[in-house]
């Protein structure tokens, strides 16, 4: 029984849903930044894999499921965009200055670390996407060369470390408009800052949805470019 349970199509789909909704109870109980759903998720997958001795691919069977459904979910962030779309008129400039800026500061970034830790061409153009949605980010990284599977955790871990120490950074520099902090949280922490995006307002939630778009537009030409630097 236990064989034909772990061997099931929708383990590891049932795995990753009960770590996240744990994760979801936890932050609701006690509305603590670092309790975000999807750290507890991974962190939880991970613990029931070693105690249970399960293998990745076997877990993997299952949970590549839900990763059909990331596509369709990016796309479904147009619609809170379509709701501001009278604010995304008065402000397209700024909106697409601080995008690009954005993009331009995570890509410099990831060059100077790479240079100053001496990393290889492989490792430093698996960093690049980092800040993209996971979508686009994986079709970067195999294009220039780089380690997907790393890739896809960076881009991981970026989200849910933008998405943590959001507040604390708009607290930190005095951020109090909605579009600077929508377009910051989807520039730097993509689909995953967004989500806090959408927890701080609507405004910043639709402007944070459109910055995932134009950022990751703007990071697979500019990670072309910034790939022949090292």
């Amino acid at each position: 029984m236990k064989e034909l349970l772990f061997s099931s199509v929708f383990f590891g789909v049932f795995i990753s849903l009960l770590g996240y909704e744990i994760g979801v109870l936890l932050k609701k109980k006690f509305k603590l930044a670092i309790l975000n759903p999807l750290l507890i998720a991974i962190i939880l997958v991970i613990a029931a894999l070693r105690l249970l001795k399960i293998d990745y691919q076997t877990y993997y069977d299952g949970a590549q499921y839900l990763s059909y459904l990331l596509t369709p979910a990016t796309v479904c962030l147009a619609v809170p965009l379509y709701e501001q779309l009278t604010v995304l008129k008065q402000h397209w400039k700024a909106i697409l200055a601080g995008t690009a800026s954005g993009v331009l500061a995570s890509l410099t970034s990831i060059l100077l670390l790479a240079r100053l830790f001496s990393l290889s061409h492989e490792q430093y153009v698996t960093l690049l996407p980092k800040s993209i949605t996971t979508a686009i980010g994986m079709g970067v990284s195999e294009e220039l060369g780089g380690i997907v599977t790393v890739t896809v955790a960076v881009i991981i871990i970026t989200g849910i470390l933008g998405n943590v120490i959001a507040e604390i950074v708009c607290k930190l520099f005095k951020i109090k408009e909605p579009i600077a902090k929508g377009l910051a949280l989807g520039t730097a922490a993509h689909a995953i800052g967004t989500v806090k995006a959408m927890e701080m307002g609507e405004i910043e939630g639709a402007m944070s949805s459109l910055a995932i778009a134009v950022s990751g537009l703007l990071t697979v030409a500019g990670a072309s470019v910034f790939a022949q630097f090292m």
